[in-house]
C-alpha cells in the first residue's frame, strides 16, 4: 500500500527539540501574570513579524477567541456577526460568552464572509464581527473595518489559519481591533497547541493579560474576573523555533500550490483556489470544489484519492449553523456556504510535499473526478 501523503503535518527539527529540552533542564515550565521568558520572547518576536504593538500568548487558539469578546465587553444577550462556514471555535467563543451568533453567507470564490451580507444582519444589539481568514486567505478586511467604524462595532479577524498571509500588502491584523491566531499541530507553525492574540490597542492589551492569568495584576489579588488562559513554556519554546522557520515554510506552500493549480487547470470539473487582487495567502489548505454534484459525489472523489495515498480531507462538511446546537439562535438559510459544504475539499501542500508528490496528486486528483463526477 502507497504511503499516504497527509493533508498538513507538523515539521518538528533538531532546533525545537533542543529548545524544549533548554526548557526542562531550566525547571521553568510556565509563570505567573505575564507569562514566563520563553513565552514573553515569543509574544515579542511574533508582535515583530506581524507588525503588532501588542502579542498576548495563550493556551490555544480558541481561547484566543473567546478573550477577545470578553475583553471587548460583550455580554448576554448581545449578537456577534460570522461566517457559518468555518471551524466551530469561531461560533463556540460567541456562545461561551453568553452572545448571539448572527451567521452570514460567504463568497463562493473566496469562501469568505460576503461584505454584501454584513449590514443587514446588523441590530441594536449587535457588539462585534468577526471575520474568519478561511484556509489563509485574507477576508476583505479594509472594508469590513469600514462597516465596524460605520456602525461602531468592535472588529475581530479570526487569523488561525492565517500565518504568513497579507492583505494589501500587510499582515493579517492590521485592520481589526483584535487578531486571534491558532498554533494547533497543523498549523502553518504550531506550538502542539497553542494561540496568540495581537492588538495595536493599550487597553484591550491590559485586559487581555489580566484575563489570560485570573484578574491578577499581582499575585493573590484579583482585580477583575479572569481565567488561566497561560501558554507553557515548553510550548512557546517550539513556537520561538518555528516562527523562523515560518517565511520557509510558506514559501514552500506558495510553490505546492502554484504547481498544483498549474496542473490542475485543465480540470473543468474542478474549481480551483484564487488570489484576489492584493490578497497573499498563507495555504493553510489548498482547497477545491467540484461544479456539479454533492456530498455523495465529493465523498467518493476523497475516499478514492484517499485509497491512492493522498491525504485528500475535508473541511468543514457541515456549516456550524446546521449544527444541531446553533440550531436553537435561529433558522438560517446560507445557500452559498451549504452549497460549497458538499463540494469543497482539501489536498497537501505543505513545505514536505514534494514536486513528484505534487505530479502524483494532481494524476489522482484528476483521475477521481474524471471517475466520478463525469
Amino acid at each position: 500500500m502507497r504511503e499516504m501523503i497527509p493533508v498538513n503535518k507538523p515539521l518538528i527539527g533538531k532546533e525545537e527539540i533542543d529548545a524544549v529540552t533548554k526548557v526542562l533542564k531550566s525547571g521553568v515550565l510556565t509563570g505567573r501574570l505575564g507569562g514566563g521568558p520563553m513565552a514573553k520572547q515569543f509574544e515579542a518576536n511574533f508582535a515583530k513579524f506581524v507588525k503588532a504593538k501588542h502579542a498576548i500568548a495563550v493556551n490555544s487558539g480558541t481561547a484566543a477567541l473567546h478573550m477577545t469578546l470578553w475583553a471587548a465587553d460583550v455580554k448576554v444577550g448581545d449578537e456577534v456577526i460570522l461566517p457559518s462556514f468555518t471551524f466551530i471555535a469561531t461560533a463556540e467563543a460567541v456562545a461561551l460568552i453568553g452572545a448571539k451568533p448572527v451567521f452570514v453567507d460567504i463568497k463562493p470564490n473566496t469562501y469568505n464572509i460576503d461584505l454584501d451580507k454584513i449590514e443587514p444582519a446588523i441590530t441594536s444589539k449587535t457588539k462585534a464581527i468577526m471575520p474568519v481568514d478561511l484556509y489563509g486567505l485574507p477576508a476583505e478586511m479594509d472594508k469590513i473595518r469600514e462597516i465596524a467604524d460605520r456602525q461602531n462595532l468592535v472588529l475581530v479577524e479570526d487569523a488561525a489559519q492565517a500565518h504568513g498571509a497579507s492583505y494589501k500588502a500587510k499582515p493579517p491584523g492590521s485592520f481589526a481591533n483584535m487578531t486571534c491566531w491558532s498554533f494547533y499541530a497543523s498549523k502553518n507553525m504550531t506550538t502542539g497547541e497553542g494561540g496568540m492574540i495581537t492588538t495595536n490597542n493599550d487597553g484591550y492589551a491590559e485586559k487581555l493579560r489580566l484575563i489570560r492569568s485570573h484578574g491578577e495584576k499581582e499575585e493573590y489579588s484579583a482585580s477583575t474576573l479572569g481565567h488561566n488562559y497561560r501558554m507553557p513554556e515548553i510550548e512557546a519554546a517550539v513556537g520561538i523555533a518555528q516562527l523562523r522557520k515560518l517565511p520557509m515554510f510558506v514559501q514552500k506552500r506558495r510553490r505546492n500550490a502554484q504547481a498544483l493549480t498549474e496542473r490542475l487547470s485543465d480540470v473543468k470539473q474542478l474549481v480551483l483556489p484564487v488570489e484576489p487582487r492584493g490578497c497573499r495567502s498563507s495555504w493553510y489548505l489548498y482547497t477545491v470544489r467540484i461544479r456539479r454534484g454533492g456530498a455523495e459525489v465529493r465523498d467518493r472523489i476523497v475516499e478514492d484519492l484517499r485509497r491512492k495515498g493522498v491525504g485528500a480531507a475535508v473541511y468543514y462538511h457541515t456549516p456550524i449553523h446546521q449544527m444541531a446546537y446553533y440550531q436553537q439562535f435561529r433558522t438560517y438559510h446560507l445557500p452559498n456556504s451549504e452549497k460549497v459544504a458538499r463540494q469543497v475539499f482539501s489536498l497537501p501542500v505543505h513545505p514536505e510535499v514534494t514536486s513528484k508528490n505534487i505530479q502524483y496528486i494532481a494524476d489522482a486528483a484528476q483521475a477521481a473526478v474524471k471517475k466520478h463526477s463525469g
